[in-house]
């Protein structure tokens, strides 16, 4: 069964933006929107939260405890070397190697977390709702699916006159959500 989309085209972002509110307002579901540049407040507006900033908290841990631990293990407890009157534990000579490994730790992890996610990974077929939407327009897409005519005509008419450049119904076999 196919999905139908209706799909909103913006030239301005104020519009964009307000049609996103006003849409809200009338109990339509947003299923994506395409921004040529970041814009925060699409995020609040469509109240979507990422856990990742907390999944790389915890692989920055994960780097700290599992680094150090290999260095007590490895200077400490397996091949105790004293050089230069040092003590066999010594920490500070460890902080460095800690920091650059932590760090790729994370950016990896997060990397390969934020892949599996967000389902990118080689010969995926990608849906492509409008070829300008990244370019140099904004994008409203609504899900009509479960909704009945009038509502659809009312969702693209709304659109429409929040300063919507363009309106398509278009309907998708599939779509990777």
């Amino acid at each position: 069964m196919d999905r139908i989309f209706k799909i909103g085209v913006f030239d301005e972002e104020e519009k964009f933006l307000s049609s996103i509110k006003s849409l809200q307002e009338q109990n339509f579901l947003i299923y994506d929107v395409f921004t040529p540049y970041p814009i925060h407040e699409v995020f609040h507006l469509l109240k979507r939260k990422s856990r990742l900033p907390t999944a790389a908290y915890f692989f920055g841990l994960f780097g700290i405890i599992s680094t150090l631990a290999f260095l007590y293990y490895t200077s400490v407890l397996n091949w105790p070397v004293v050089y230069g009157g040092k003590p066999f534990n010594s920490f500070p000579s460890f902080i460095v190697v800690t920091i650059i490994l932590t760090i790729l730790t994370v950016t990896i992890a997060s990397l390969a977390l934020f892949s599996y996610r967000s389902k990118l990974f080689p010969g995926r077929e990608n849906t492509i709702f409008d070829p300008r939407a990244t370019d140099d327009k904004f994008v409203i897409v609504v899900e009509t699916g479960a909704m009945d005519i009038t509502s659809i005509e009312k969702a693209g008419k709304l659109m429409n006159e929040l300063g919507a450049v363009e309106i398509i119904e278009k309907e998708f076999g599939k779509v990777n959500a």
